[in-house]
């Protein structure tokens, strides 16, 4: 093992984002990490006696004891998902550790966390929104400076009808919608790299050209290379991440649903309302897998649990029940008095 004694917690850090980098994450879950790593590091530093500052902790005052006390206060403020997180941060950072013979063993098994959260989807609400989405983006607004529907509406589809996440879809390029007429599919580098491909109706596909035709009209043919970006804003630069999600929640403002959009999920709502259709279609488990790119086969399964849930809710909900219900409390009253 190699000597341990004046390595820094923050040096550390530095090493395992890096190597994390290796697999190409996105800077999302990259900032993640640093962010979960250092606030409980901090959290330790300041508990240590005397304080100590940040850059001054070492890595051999990390054992089980302290982490349990920093993770303590850690979760006081905030959500069980938000704990789990930041264990998981601090369980991979352990094992790199351990692998690189920083530590002989990873403390965070003496460390409690919550149950990992099941997630729920999100998807738009209300039976029509999503129509009434793309219905009112593809109009011309001119309260908009630099209105542009065909790429409002492409980026809207993308999600609503392939599923794709906000990182895919400012991965795509133009060389990424490909095959034949009727055959068309788009290739997508999805979470941690693993390639998928999702076939692409005609509908999209028409939409798909009339972005494409709007952009070499605004900005030329050459700007419309295979290797160039799918996704472009209004000065033809790569769209990149805050400028995407200023866009979805603009559209959201255009079409005046803001209040049925689920907080926190704003692009991903759309993504959630792709697999919830798929879900109340009849898809399966195995096929909202292979179209989302989901790694486990429970996350799909949960689509399909939730799906029924609701559809089981509407029908109690329905008025015909409720008046079957009262026929059937007055009957009961009636056998009562006989």
């Amino acid at each position: 093992m190699q000597d341990k004694e004046d390595e820094q917690v923050l040096t550390l850090i530095e090493e395992f984002l890096a190597a994390r980098a290796a697999r190409k994450p996105s800077p999302h879950t990259l900032q993640a990490y640093r962010r979960d790593l250092v606030a409980v590091a901090q959290l330790v530093a300041e508990g240590a006696t005397p304080p100590l500052p940040l850059d001054m902790l070492m890595i051999t005052a990390l054992t089980p004891r302290v982490l349990r006390t920093a993770f303590a206060r850690f979760a006081t403020p905030r959500a069980a998902a938000s704990v789990y997180r930041a264990w998981s941060a601090w369980n991979s950072f352990f094992t790199f550790l351990v692998a690189d013979g920083f530590v002989a063993g990873n403390p965070m098994s003496a460390v409690d966390r919550p149950s990992a959260p099941i997630p729920q989807p999100k998807p738009l609400r209300g039976e029509d929104t999503p129509e009434q989405l793309l219905e009112a983006v593809s109009r011309d607004d001119q309260r908009q400076r630099h209105p542009w529907p065909e790429r409002d509406v492409a980026v809207l589809a993308l999600a609503l009808c392939a599923g794709l996440r906000l990182s895919e879809l400012l991965a795509l390029r133009v060389a990424s919608i490909t095959g034949r007429p009727g055959e068309r599919r788009v290739e997508v580098s999805g979470k941690g790299g693993r390639p998928r491909v999702v076939p692409i109706e005609p509908e999209l596909d028409e939409v798909l050209n009339g972005y494409l035709d709007s952009r070499r009209r605004r900005f030329g043919a050459q700007t419309v290379r295979p290797d160039s970006a799918l996704l472009v804003d209004r000065h033809g630069e790569p769209m990149r991440r805050g400028g995407l999600q200023y866009l979805v929640e603009s559209c959201y403002r255009r079409a005046g649903i803001t209040d049925r959009v689920p907080r926190g999920a704003q692009l991903h709502a759309l993504r959630h309302t792709f697999a919830t259709r798929l879900a109340e279609d009849g898809a399966n488990a195995s096929e909202i897998m292979r179209l989302l790119g989901h790694v486990s086969l429970a996350t799909s399964q949960h689509y399909i649990e939730v799906t029924a849930s609701q559809q089981r809710a509407a029908v109690r909900a329905n008025r015909t029940n409720r008046a079957l219900g009262r026929l059937l409390g007055g009957a009961t009253a009636g056998a009562d008095e006989a």
